[in-house]
């Protein structure tokens, strides 16, 4: 369940959006490959705790064809939610591919598919969910639905739920971004897991590293621990991570 709002490319394309990068700087190259590493006090997806309220180690890698715009990647994390259902596994890997690029010069479209894998999570349906999402960016503003072909995260019978992402990292200051989003999950025939979200934070490029402090929250009281903590509510999260 991946969020990408922490790495440097959350700030290119923000700083791009607002028209900050230099024009002088270099072309990009044809072929590009990134990594990414991260330490996150807890693991949110869509307002909900992955992670019991547990941190969570995060990674993955990346490649770009840039004169196309085309791309593929995994990013993994740990987690503990399918153990909580009564299944196995402690690791999330996200496996996905798309394309990416400009309708016109502030205009920018994202469009591809995300496969989520809870290997041996044992989940009677099973976890593992696949989506398709299209996202449409103006500058640093983005909305984004994505739209599942499986049923959702191991939730009987809700093939074709759907979630509505709109969001913004604005730049506020030199290597700072005030994130915000608000997200609107609907579970397909289960009307009472449907449920709002909501994300205010900073993050912010330290050189070596870049730092996030967010406040997170979902309304909705029916998502819980096995000590019945409701995994929705408001917490702090605080992530540090690398992309190299």
């Amino acid at each position: 369940m991946k969020s990408k709002l922490a790495n440097k490319a959350a700030f290119a394309l923000a700083m791009m959006g607002c028209g900050v990068v230099s024009a002088q700087e270099a072309p990009a190259p044809e072929h590009a490959v990134t990594y990414n590493a991260a330490l996150a006090s807890e693991y949110r997806y869509r307002g909900l705790s992955q992670t019991r309220f547990d941190p969570a180690l995060q990674g993955g890698a990346d490649y770009t064809h840039n004169p196309s715009g085309l791309y593929a990647g995994t990013w993994l994390s740990t987690i503990k939610w399918t153990e909580d259902l009564g299944g196995d596994g402690n690791v999330e890997v996200d496996l996905y591919a798309g394309k990416r690029g400009q309708l016109t010069t502030a205009i920018s479209y994202d469009v591809g598919g995300l496969y989520y894998w809870y290997p041996s999570n044992d989940l009677n349906p099973d976890a593992n969910t696949f989506e398709l999402y299209g996202q449409i960016g103006v500058g640093p503003a983005y909305l984004k639905y994505s739209h599942s072909t499986t049923n959702l995260f191991g939730t009987p019978d809700s093939k074709q739920s759907g979630y509505l992402d709109l969001g913004a990292n604005l730049p506020v200051a030199e290597g700072l971004l005030l994130n915000l989003h608000v997200g609107r999950q609907r579970v397909r025939n289960n009307g009472a897991l449907s449920y709002n979200d909501y994300k205010i934070g900073l993050t912010k490029d330290v050189g070596f590293a870049s730092v996030s402090l967010a406040w997170i929250k979902a309304d909705t009281e029916a998502y819980l621990s096995p000590r019945g903590r409701n995994q929705g509510k408001s917490a702090a999260v605080l992530s540090i991570s690398k992309t190299f």
